[in-house]
């Protein structure tokens, strides 16, 4: 039953990780009876490991889970991974070209399989991370976006969208990685703030002396120009409709076409128009029935439209367009200007803005729902401030790009018939064409946006589109918790498919979390060089203190501040609690207890042993105490606040259980007592409080009460399976938590005097306790606590102390303590206050001086000034109870 003197949670977390899940403690069935509590994980992608905002996502999950679990509920969580088509392609592409190869000399089929292999020997990292970490999740029904029955779920619910006309193949201005060489949706791209330049370049008027000065931060689009356009409106111009100018460096005709386009108010109120390079120009050329000049291609290098320019690089071309200009003298003028950059979110490569044959899905009908069943509350966010972020989002939703150009990802289910130039879209491959019979099909070579298949997540991770046993029992599920970068690229996604597919909601709650930030607030990058590992704090401080710090500023709409101090004092809260542990079965078998646990399937806190008629006052207080602290656990793990539950629990087992509580049971300790009614008390407060604290700091809480019985024949395998404390009104003992906290008081009183007058510890102080009221029985009664916890033997007086003027007292509204001070001690106290009377009077002085400084004042910031009244008025605030507690020396009389 002992514990080893040092808490090393090394020794023990990891047994307990893999035993929870060997013993199958986790596992979820659909006909057990009871409320459903149910989650699906926000699929971390296969390539990845954990990073400190999984672990913050998935402590607070796993808490969540956890407490269902314990409160009684038929509880899924429910795991698995992303296939995370860009990512793990570049992965499995960076290795290749390591031996010397592309994926076009292996072939699709070939690629394909070498992708599968490699998932098959790295993918499960993540997994092993989050097993070593406590993640309660269901692994038996662990899923992949590409498993055989996610695949079907997605050629389902393609082929519907498709039948319904909410699924087409168009030609649209797209956003394109020329290092990824595919397709990204707007949510795929990632904008930087850089310095560029505006340059202004003159386009002559055919037939005439003039010039239109258009202006552009890409001169090597211009190569591209089919047109520039003025408004409508713009009287400068009204002469120019219908005319032409001749293209710079290609002189090639171009008209000039009135469109809303050009804004009259910004530059010269002329604009090139590129409708193959730019999406606002491709909405004018389709307007105007203009043609698309395609100059930069999917490589980035300029194409043969480009003339001299073509098979360069689109940047190198940049430079030497702008190098003909200013010889031709075609450049009017060069301003600095803030350009805001879009690029690939995986490679940060600048992206191209490209016109391109892709798939979408038509999404104003699936976001007009997806609204309304926010609005009628069916589903809620947390906190509630994300929703007016998602009603922006979707109100202003575009249609979806769901094409990639890809190898490894769902496939899309059409092919295309080159005999009849029909495309067939059907949920298993055809054998010929339903057309004309053709069977030399070819397949569309492109691949899902990988968010298509997590769309389905909660739905296809449950056996969609059958109409299963689990999908019945587990769906909607209960709660999302997930960050809020990812609200549009999933979150939205999810309510919109889930809702299309399903006909019902995916969840009912949606938990935003914030970000982790580091010491100075900074959001954690490998850039700035602040990233904290997981597994490397869990390693040096263990998974329950990296938890306890994480949770405990997990308030919900703020970043999380993780620093080492907070890792250190939680590393010491769970050493407080091994110790106290420790100290408990140390005594136990010194008095002779045997292992011993009250029932376990008690689903409120149970009652104060009665044995013995007079049920000690300490106990009577700790399940107050435990009873309060479980009403507050609850409600704030319901509410999601995730703070304040740790908050109420450090509280408790630090400051309540470990300093008070144990202090007063170890004073009834007798030897070879056996399982008395105070032994009892002990074990069943602190069997609760274990079950209490367990969904914050699982390991150690396991660990703990495993060892704090043998016998398990009337209760569970495990902590986890427990019933979780409820608050129960009989237990609520005001009478008995106010005399607490009046003997706290006293003793609390005594060693603060104790320490100002820094007397010895083991010399022994006397005094007397004058009280009031009640008071009077808590000091009589607790007379050996008073002695033994303050070092003080006390005379009970009723009523209140002489005004002596007495240094060595104390005094509240229920009592005054007065103690006996030795006559050295007095004259110690007298120097030390003289000395910091001094020394406060000169800082006061000085700023004081400062203060009435008129010059000081004038350069001085207002901030500084400000602080230094502040100070001033503690400073002053201070000298006076230093000169108080040294007239009350004056006055007193010590003891020789």
């Amino acid at each position: 039953m002992q514990l080893d003197k040092v808490y090393e949670p090394q020794r023990f977390e990891p047994h307990w990780a893999q035993w929870w899940i060997d013993s199958g403690i986790f596992k979820a069935s659909a006909s057990h009876p009871g409320k459903v509590f149910s989650l699906v994980i926000p699929p971390p992608n296969v390539t990845g490991s954990l990073h400190m905002g999984h672990m913050l996502e998935h402590a607070e999950i796993d808490v969540t889970v956890r407490w269902h679990r314990m409160c009684g509920y038929n509880t899924l969580w429910l795991p698995g991974t992303d296939h995370a088509g860009i990512a793990t392609q570049m992965v499995v592409e960076r290795r290749l070209a390591e031996e010397g190869r592309d994926r076009h000399q292996l072939g699709r089929e070939k690629f394909v399989e070498r992708v599968w292999r490699w998932k098959e020997e790295y993918g499960d990292t993540i997994k092993r991370q989050m097993i070593r970490l406590g993640a309660s999740c269901d692994w038996s029904r662990e899923r992949f976006t590409l498993d055989p029955g996610l695949s079907r779920a997605v050629r389902e619910i393609f082929v519907r969208l498709h039948e319904k006309g909410l699924i087409y193949r168009g030609e649209y201005m797209i956003n394109w990685c020329p290092r990824c060489r595919t397709a990204l949706s707007d949510l795929e791209v990632v904008h930087d703030e850089e310095r560029g330049h505006l340059w202004h370049i003159r386009y002559p008027v055919n037939g005439t002396g003039r010039y239109l000065v258009v202006a552009t931060t890409r001169p090597e689009t211009m190569l591209g120009d089919t047109a520039v356009a003025v408004n409508p409106t713009d009287a400068r111009y009204l002469d120019l409709h219908g005319k032409t100018v001749l293209l710079p460096l290609l002189n090639r005709p171009i008209p000039v076409i009135a469109d809303v386009l050009a804004d009259p108010e910004f530059g010269t109120g002329v604009v090139k128009v590129t409708p193959a390079h730019d999406p606002n120009d491709f909405e004018a050329g389709r307007r105007n029935k203009l043609p698309s000049v395609k100059v930069i291609d999917e490589t980035g290098r300029m194409t043969a439209e480009a003339g001299p320019y073509a098979g360069l690089d689109r940047f190198e071309a940049r430079r030497l367009v702008l190098a003909d200009l200013e010889r031709l003298g075609l450049i009017d003028k060069i301003e600095p200007y803030e350009l805001n950059v879009g690029k690939c979110q995986r490679c940060k490569t600048v992206l191209e803005p490209l016109v391109s044959t892709q798939w979408f899905v038509k999404t104003r009908p699936l976001a007009e729902k997806a609204i309304q069943v926010v609005e009628n509350g069916r589903i809620q966010f947390i906190p509630d401030n994300w929703t007016k972020t998602y009603f922006e989002w979707m109100y202003n939703i575009r249609d979806w790009c769901i094409s990639r150009q890809l190898w490894w990802g769902h496939r899309i289910p059409a092919w295309y018939c080159p005999d009849c130039a029909e495309v067939v879209v059907a949920r298993e491959t055809p054998a010929q064409c339903p057309h004309c019979a053709s069977s030399r099909l070819e397949q569309d070579p492109d691949v899902l946006d990988t968010w298509f298949s997590s769309a389905l997540w909660p739905f296809s991770t449950l056996g969609w589109p059958d109409q299963t046993q689990d999908l019945a029992a587990y769906y909607p599920t209960s709660l999302l918790i997930t960050g809020f970068d990812i609200l549009f690229f999933w979150v939205a996604r999810m309510i919109m498919m889930g809702l299309e597919g399903t006909g019902e909601i995916p969840f009912r709650q949606v938990y935003i979390h914030g970000l982790v930030r580091d010491a100075e607030r900074q959001k954690m990058s490998k850039t700035r060089g602040n990233v904290i590992d997981p597994l490397v704090v869990t390693e040096q401080y263990g998974t329950d203190a990296v938890r306890m710090a994480l949770l405990i500023g997990a308030a919900p709409g703020t970043d999380i501040v993780l620093t080492q101090e907070r890792m250190e004092s939680s590393r010491a809260f769970a050493n407080k609690i091994w110790n106290a542990a420790r100290f408990v079965m140390l005594n136990m078998e010194r008095c002779g207890v045997e292992p011993w646990l009250p029932e376990s399937q008690q689903p409120a806190l149970p009652e104060p042993c009665g044995e013995c008629l007079d049920v000690h006052l300490a106990d009577r207080w700790i399940f107050s105490r435990l009873n309060r602290a479980a009403e507050m656990a609850n409600r704030a793990v319901e509410q999601y606040r995730y703070h304040e539950a740790a908050q109420v629990l450090w509280q408790f087992f630090w400051h309540e259980f470990c300093d008070w509580y144990l202090e007063l049971k170890k004073l009834r300790f007798r030897e070879n007592s056996g399982l008395n009614s105070d032994w009892r008390n002990l074990l069943a407060a602190f069997e609760q409080a274990l079950r209490l604290l367990h969904p914050v700091m699982p390991f150690l809480t396991e660990e703990i009460w495993q060892r704090l019985a043998t016998d398990r024949s009337s209760r569970p395998v495990s902590l986890a399976l427990a019933q979780y404390p409820q608050y129960n009104q009989a237990l609520s003992d005001l009478k008995a938590e106010w005399e607490v906290q009046t003997l706290q008081d006293i003793i609390t009183a005594a060693r603060n005097l104790r320490a100002d007058l820094k007397v010895e510890p083991r010399q022994q102080l006397g005094g007397v306790l004058y009280t009031r009221g009640e008071s009077n029985r808590v000091g009589t009664e607790n007379a050996e606590a008073i002695e033994k916890l303050a070092g003080v033997k006390l005379e009970v007086r009723q009523g209140s102390a002489p005004k002596t003027g007495a240094a060595a007292m104390r005094s509240t509204p229920e009592f005054d303590l007065v103690l006996e001070v030795p006559a050295a001690q007095v004259e110690v106290q007298r120097k030390r206050l003289q000395k910091e009377r001094d020394q406060l009077e000169k800082v006061i002085a000085s700023s004081r001086r400062q203060l009435g400084d008129q010059t000081f004042l004038s350069r001085a910031p207002a901030k500084v000034v400000d602080s230094i009244r502040l100070k001033l008025e503690e400073y002053e605030a201070q000298l006076a109870k230093t000169r108080a507690a040294l007239e009350g020396l004056d006055g007193h009389a010590p003891r020789d």
